[in-house]
């Protein structure tokens, strides 16, 4: 399954940043077991290449594990050959398309929308998600009905749910699903916080 197949089943992207390269590796592994298919780990992590690599070794070839906050093919370059099977960027971004990954491309408005699907994006990270919120997603969809958007930026449970149901593919959720985790948090509490994600993103109210 590739990687928009996977966020259309599975409706969730968890996104990964912190300061603790040895937490936020132990954040991926626990996500991954609580059963979110797809995790992202941004590049501003602490050491995030290696976080990658040593993921990517410890979860196989076949797991959807991305590298997030990509700005340019350099960084993309670094990430891939970290172990990044899809990138996400935050903003328009050249250049990605010799690497021969997925790419989730950041944009916001219409004109940014068709200048990231002439660069290749395979979806859109609406971002930040927050500034239109559920009723800007609906509006586009009207002139977009067939483009992939994955909203990001202050995605809590009940924001996710009703993104859903104005047609996101998925959704990109950082700090209200990760919390403190990937800082050395409690990972019981990120369980917590991955189940009732998960549950929203099937169908069930938070």
């Amino acid at each position: 399954m590739n990687l928009v197949e996977s966020l259309g089943a599975h409706r969730l992207l968890a996104i990964v940043r912190g300061k603790d390269p040895a937490a936020a590796l132990s954040t991926v592994r626990t996500l991954v077991e609580e059963g979110i298919s797809a995790v992202e780990v941004s590049l501003t992590t602490a050491d995030a290449l290696t976080v990658i690599t040593r993921a990517r070794a410890e979860l196989g070839p076949d797991a959807l594990l991305g590298a997030g906050t990509v700005r340019s093919a350099a960084d993309a370059a670094r990430a891939v050959d970290a172990g990044a099977s899809f990138l996400v960027t935050p903003a328009l971004v050249e250049g990605l398309e010799p690497y021969g990954v997925p790419v989730l491309m950041g944009a916001l408005t219409p004109t940014e929308i068709e200048a990231a699907l002439a660069r290749g994006a395979d979806a859109i990270k609406l971002f930040p998600g927050s500034l239109g919120g559920p009723g800007y997603l609906r509006a586009l969809r009207d002139p977009f009905p067939d483009v992939p958007f994955v909203p990001v930026g202050g995605v809590d449970a009940q924001a996710a749910r009703d993104y859903l149901d104005r047609g996101a593919l998925a959704v990109g959720v950082g700090s209200p699903l990760v919390g403190d985790a990937a800082d050395g948090g409690d990972l019981e509490q990120l369980r917590v916080r991955a189940a009732e994600f998960l549950k929203t993103a099937a169908g069930g109210r938070p």
